[in-house]
Order: C-alpha cells, then structure tokens, then sequence
C-alpha cells in the first residue's frame, strides 16, 4: 500500500524514490513487525487468558513442563499478523511470489488453528487426528505445488532441480517436481512443529532460518551475485526479500514473550505457518537443498523422532533416546531448559553460517 503510494508519488516527490529500493523497505517491513508484536503482544495475550485459550501439556512429557499447563497458546496468530501487514505496507503486491508465500503461511496456519481450537475445545494436548493432520497439509502443499507449475507455464518458474555444490549440475524434473515440492513443505512443516516444545526453541531457530533465507532471497533476486556465485538467478525472488524482513522482525518481536519463561507459545497456527513458509521460500528461490542446512536443527528433531519409534519397534519397546524429540533427550540428561535452548541456537547458527558459506563453493 505505501509502497504504491510512494511509486506514484516519486514522481513529484524525487525523495519518495528512497522506498523504490529492495533493502530499504526490507529494513521497513522489519521493524514494522517487531514494532507490532511488542505494541500488540501484551493485549493479545491478555486476551487469550481471558478466553482460556491456554496450553494443554502432554502426561508422558517431561515432569518439569507440567508448570507450563495452562500458558496462552496460539500466538502464531499475531506472527502471521506482523508477517502480512508489513509486507502489504512495504511489499510489491503485484508480485506473484509474494502472494503466494503470503498464502501459504495463511493457509497452513488455518490448519494449525484448526489443532489448536480443538485441543482448547476438548481440553486435552491431541487435536486433529495425526493421519487427518497430515492429510490437510498435503492437499495444501499439492496446492502450492499446483500454483509453483502454474507459474512455470508463464515462464515464472525453473523447474530444473538445483544443488549447493554441483552447481553446474541442474536436472530438468518437469511434472516430478510437483511431488518433491509436497515432500519439502510437509517435511519442514513438520519439523519445525516438532521442535516446538522448549520456550523460545522453534521461534529462534527460525528467526536465523529466517535471516538466512532473506539473505538468499536477496542473492537470487540479484542479478550480479547470482552470476558471481553461480547460483540459480530468480528475478521475481528479489521482492520475497521484503517479506523475509517481515518475518524475522515479527519472530524477533515474539521472541520477547516466547522466551523462558514463556508467556505465550505459538501454537500449531505457530509452527506449522513457519514452517511451510520456510519451505515455500527455499522452493521459489531454488534453494531447496539449502533448507536442511538453514534448518538443520530442524531436521535433527524430525530425525531423532523417526529413529526412537522405528527403534522401539524393532526392538519391541527399547528407546533410543531418554525421550524424543531431541531436545526432552537433553532435558532429561539433567540439562537446564534454557541451556538446551541456546546450545541449539548455537547450532542453528553453526548450520545457517555453512548453509550461506556453501554459495561459494564452485
């Protein structure tokens, strides 16, 4: 909206050209969300206490979260706020990529409310069905794979599969990318739902997944550093950068009331909003591969769940782990709640700086 309203008026206005400039309203939409989230965190968390929207903790989790019970959840729903209302002050709306991302974290984030609503309905930890739950983010994700295929058709799109590394190596998919889409976003969305159990986990870690797929977003878009670091050149990427900004302001804005002791959790509207938003990012840029190096965490998590129950099961009821997800296996090791925090942090950055040191490998 602002953006439009200084396009028109630079004209008359030579100044207003300032806001014509990729990382200028980049920095805008930044700090319109963070400012948000601090201005409107504190109501909106007042508001579902009044409601009774609070959290229901699981009775096989760790003994030390059952003081958690109770904490309003559902705070994903003020970061897909300070995501979108930024990037439609300070973002090209005549994009295409950026509609559709925008879409995507609104629709995914429907499917986690729809979780959310049913466990402060039914006062319990479980909401959709797990199979009905993955179903829905499947459909959703073939949705997005439709739209991505669409966009290809318009030339939009590359569907050449490209790799960090073996850079002059890009296999043409054709249809087939359609099911490597479904099979990225519903792996991230999944992944960053299941590191969502410690205060400020999943909210930090994607906050540098987020900084680092901005920068991304920025390199594709440009012309002279795509071809410098050889690295899939996406013109329409380069506005996406406008909404990267948004969201890491708005996780760095929630950050503030998620961390220890947390005064209110994102929810599934939360983490599986964030995490499809990661996913659609890395797809539009032609970075998928980049995602399990940004989010490596992330993966870590998801892997450690697969390996405990394919290893229960093999061994008819023997754990791997204390318990999984990886972060209740340190917890239980006798690791303060806040250590286990940081130290994934610590590796969340570690993975983030070799995800983005990798562009310059030949």
């Amino acid at each position: 909206m602002l953006y439009a309203l200084f396009k028109t008026l630079q004209a008359s206005v030579p100044d207003f050209n300032l806001f014509r400039y990729i990382t200028v309203r980049t920095a805008l939409a930044g700090i319109t969300a963070m400012v948000l989230v601090l201005f409107l965190g504190p109501a909106f968390i007042r508001g579902l206490r009044r409601f009774q929207v609070g959290q229901f903790v699981r009775s096989d989790g760790p003994a030390s979260h059952l003081s958690k019970q109770g904490t309003p959840t559902m705070g994903g729903l003020l970061i897909i706020t300070a995501t979108i209302v930024p990037v439609l002050l300070w973002g090209n709306l005549a994009n295409t990529y950026v509609l559709l991302t925008m879409g995507t974290m609104i629709a995914f984030g429907g499917i986690g409310f729809l979780d959310d609503y049913m466990k402060v309905r039914k006062k319990q930890s479980r909401g959709l069905f797990a199979r009905s739950k993955l179903l829905f983010q499947i459909l959703l994700a073939a949705v997005f794979a439709l739209f991505v295929m669409l966009l290809s058709a318009n030339g939009d799109f590359n569907l050449h599969l490209f790799f960090p590394i073996l850079k002059r190596w890009a296999p043409y998919l054709g249809w087939l990318y359609a099911p490597w889409i479904v099979f990225i976003v519903v792996s991230s969305t999944n992944a960053v739902n299941l590191a969502d159990g410690l205060d400020g986990l999943a909210i930090g870690l994607t906050l540098i997944g987020a900084a680092a797929l901005t920068a991304l977003t920025y390199i594709a878009g440009h012309a002279a550093f795509s071809n410098y670091l050889y690295i899939a050149r996406v013109p329409l990427a380069a506005e996406l950068t406008v909404f990267g900004g948004a969201l890491v302001g708005a996780c760095l804005g929630f950050l503030w009331f998620n961390s220890h002791p947390a005064q209110v959790y994102m929810g599934d509207v939360g983490a599986l909003s964030l995490g499809a938003t990661l996913a659609a990012v890395a797809i539009l840029i032609k970075q998928e591969f980049l995602i399990f190096a940004v989010g490596g965490v992330f993966i870590l998590e998801a892997v450690s769940v697969l390996l405990q129950v394919s290893y229960f099961k093999a061994t008819k009821g023997k754990r791997l782990f204390k318990m999984a997800p990886l972060h209740h296996h340190f917890e239980l090791l006798g690791w303060p709640e806040e250590k286990v925090v940081v130290r994934f942090w610590i590796l969340g950055l570690i993975f983030a700086f070799f995800s983005l040191a990798t562009l310059k490998l030949r």
